[in-house]
């Protein structure tokens, strides 16, 4: 096929006037889930809800960095190509991402101009997904209408996955068009991340899944699409992470590559030492102790009491246990009923600054609160 190679830096890539005819068949349809009970179910499709269908049978992949299709967007795309006459019905670039390095010869005496190599597999859509699955119902409708339409796109060959799932990052890192979590989620996966973001990201991810960790499957990565009961949304515990290991990054970056395991495990001993304190209290929903606002404040007093007694971490639980047994005493102040006047405050972030003082004092550790503000 006919491409113009473009250069820019050190970056190769192609732009191309695909037939959409032989494009839909040509690319992926994919979205994100996550682990173990997070994949979230197709919604019930009604009878002859074609696109609803399609959308069900899109594949799903935990290594997938795309957002899932919505039904009611395709079909405004479509109806958009039902009525564009004089408007061009895709005037903007499709991104297509594969890693096969593809093959360009140059044409005569062009040198950026000539003849490009398809794929053997199928592209992965980096942006212009739904507006290929509304072209594919478009030409459902109108199989005439299929030879007519060329749709502009830029191809990137040559490159891992993660080179496509960061540049979908940086198209759609805005709160309008991609949320906080699934953006953290991402973290790992881009080389613009600051080092000690992509830290913090590791601890969080870790503490989702790993076996042994008290918030596994309870971290809400997925925003308002879940479906499931969680007690923290995954932007919020990264922040309070975040937070602590930018303070400590100095030390970290003399830490070995396991300091994130390190500090995971830290983190991990610290929630089964507060779960056996709470008692009755942890996962209640009579109380407050695993919502997010004492949460956060939980991950404060978690860092403060790292700092002097992290080590060594054979018997930390247990050490931890006896340290923090005097919250066994505040479960009365943490009951949901009233909770919001004993712990009045103008906003959230007022209202875990407040607890996370509560707490450290409870366990000696007011001291280091108060150096640090």
């Amino acid at each position: 096929m006919l491409a113009t190679q473009i250069r820019q830096k050190d970056a190769v890539f192609y732009f191309v006037a695909y037939a959409a005819e032989d494009l839909l068949g040509k690319v992926r349809f994919i979205s994100r889930y996550y682990g173990e009970g997070e994949q979230i179910a197709p919604e019930p499709v009604p009878e002859g809800d074609e696109i609803g269908r399609f959308i069900a049978r899109t594949e799903r992949s935990e290594k997938a960095f795309q957002r899932p299709l919505s039904r009611a967007k395709v079909r405004a795309i479509k109806n958009f190509y039902e009525t564009a006459v004089t408007q061009p019905p895709i005037p903007g670039t499709v991104l297509l991402f594969t890693s096969e390095r593809l093959q360009f010869a140059p044409i005569g005496a062009y040198e950026n101009v000539g003849d490009l190599q398809e794929p053997e597999g199928k592209y992965l859509i980096i942006d212009g997904q739904h507006r290929l699955a509304a072209l594919e119902f478009y030409f459902r409708d109108r199989p005439e209408e299929a030879g007519t339409v060329h749709v502009p796109c830029v191809i990137f060959d040559g490159r891992s996955e993660d080179f496509a799932a960061e540049m979908f990052v940086i198209i759609n890192s805005t709160p309008t068009r991609i949320n906080k979590s699934h953006l953290v989620d991402l973290y790992e996966r881009v080389t613009w991340a600051t080092p000690d973001k992509k830290f913090a990201a590791r601890i969080v991810d870790l503490l989702y899944r790993e076996a042994d960790s008290p918030l596994r499957y309870r971290i809400n990565r997925l925003g308002g699409r879940s479906r499931q009961e969680k007690w923290i949304l995954q932007a919020e515990l990264f922040n309070e992470v975040h937070r602590w290991v930018a303070a400590d990054w100095t030390a970290i970056e003399r830490q070995d590559a396991r300091g994130a395991e390190r500090y995971y495990e830290i983190v991990r001993d610290f929630f089964k030492a507060a779960e056996r304190v709470w008692d009755r209290a942890w996962g209640n929903d009579g109380y407050m102790v695993t919502r997010s606002v004492t949460i956060k404040a939980m991950v404060r007093v978690c860092a403060d009491l790292a700092r002097v007694d992290a080590e060594p971490p054979e018997g930390r639980v247990r050490r931890w246990e006896v340290r923090l047994a005097p919250w066994a005493e505040l479960q009365r102040e943490f009951r949901a009923e009233g909770f919001y006047e004993r712990f009045a405050a103008k906003g959230q972030v007022e209202r875990v600054a407040k607890i996370h003082r509560r707490l450290a004092s409870a366990v000696g550790l007011d001291g280091r609160v108060r150096a640090a503000e």
